[in-house]
C-alpha cells in the first residue's frame, strides 16, 4: 500500500494500479523500455491490474514479461467496462494509469488517475479526466516510487 496525506483532500491509502497496456506500457505490443523493471518494484506496495483489449495480438508475450495476466476487454463498451473494474476494486483505493480515449472513464473513476503521453498520442479526453498528466510511462510510474511528487502536485 501507498499511503499520502494530500493537504484539502486528505489520506490516500492506494492499494491497486490499474494500468491500460497498449499506447500506456507497450507501444506496438512491446513493453517499453524500463517499464517490467519499475512494475516488478511497484508489487511490492500495489497490487497490479493490467486491462487490455489487445490491439496487437501480443499481450500472453507481455503477460509471460511480466509474470501476470492481464484482463481482455471485449470491444464495445471499453470506457465503462474499465471504470467499472475500477470500481469493483474500490476505486477510492486505485491509480490508474491510461491514454487513450477508453481509458478517461477509470481514469476519472480511481482517486488517483494518471495520463500519459505516448508516440499514440494523447486523447483528450483523457486529459480532461486525469488527475496528473506526465510526458511518458516512466515518469508515471516514477510518481508511485516516489510518492511525495504526487503530494506535491496535488495539494492545493
Amino acid at each position: 500500500m501507498i499511503e499520502l496525506n494530500i493537504p484539502d483532500r486528505g489520506v490516500v491509502k492506494l492499494e491497486h494500479l490499474v494500468s491500460d497496456v497498449n499506447g500506456t506500457l507497450a507501444i506496438d505490443g512491446r513493453l517499453q523500455d524500463g517499464v517490467s523493471e519499475i512494475l516488478l518494484s511497484l508489487s511490492d506496495s500495489l497490487i497490479l491490474h493490467l486491462l487490455t483489449a489487445d490491439t496487437h495480438g501480443r499481450q500472453h508475450i507481455i503477460d509471460d514479461q511480466l509474470g501476470l495476466k492481464a484482463i481482455r476487454i471485449p470491444p464495445g463498451n471499453e470506457a465503462e467496462a474499465k471504470a467499472e473494474y475500477v470500481h469493483k476494486l474500490g476505486a477510492e483505493h486505485v491509480v490508474s494509469i491510461g491514454q487513450g480515449a477508453n481509458d478517461w472513464a477509470m481514469l476519472g473513476a480511481a482517486e488517483i488517475g494518471i495520463c500519459v503521453g505516448s508516440p499514440e498520442g494523447m486523447a483528450l479526453v483523457a486529459l480532461k479526466a486525469a488527475d496528473l498528466v506526465v510526458p511518458d510511462i516512466i515518469t508515471a510510474l516514477g510518481l508511485l516510487e516516489n510518492p511525495m511528487r504526487i503530494v506535491a502536485s496535488l495539494r492545493r
